[in-house]
């Protein structure tokens, strides 16, 4: 069965980059356009892993790693923060709420795929 990635980023054009690479790479994909988008879909689904951007409206990428370790279904759930974030202090606020990986963009869909193969859970 194919393990499936939620992409929550508010620019569609970048969802769709990142469904190209993460679908052609044989995963499922759940889209959401920010934090409170991604939590509503999250109930019942099976996600193996999310990508989430930092800087989105309604709530931000950092306050949606909160969340979702809240949650007892997702609290192992490895997070990889996409985003133009590339300060230190963003880094650690990041890593102390949970994300697992940062990635900086602009990216290469290789890097992430590379970053999603290792963190995904078997």
């Amino acid at each position: 069965m194919a393990k499936t990635v939620m992409v929550v980023d508010d620019s569609v054009s970048l969802r769709q980059v990142v469904n190209i690479a993460l679908s052609s790479a044989g995963y499922g994909v759940i889209e959401a356009c920010d934090g409170k988008d991604a939590l509503a879909k999250m109930h019942g689904q099976k996600i193996n892993l999310i990508i989430s951007d930092v800087n989105m409206p309604n709530m931000d990428g950092i306050t949606f790693v909160k969340e979702v370790k809240k949650l007892p279904d997702y609290k192992f759930m490895p997070i990889i923060m996409l985003t133009t974030e590339s300060q230190e202090g963003k880094k650690k606020e990041g890593q102390a709420a949970g994300a697992k990986a940062w990635v900086v963009k602009p990216f290469q869909p290789e890097q992430m795929l590379t970053a999603v193969s290792k963190l995904i859970l078997p």
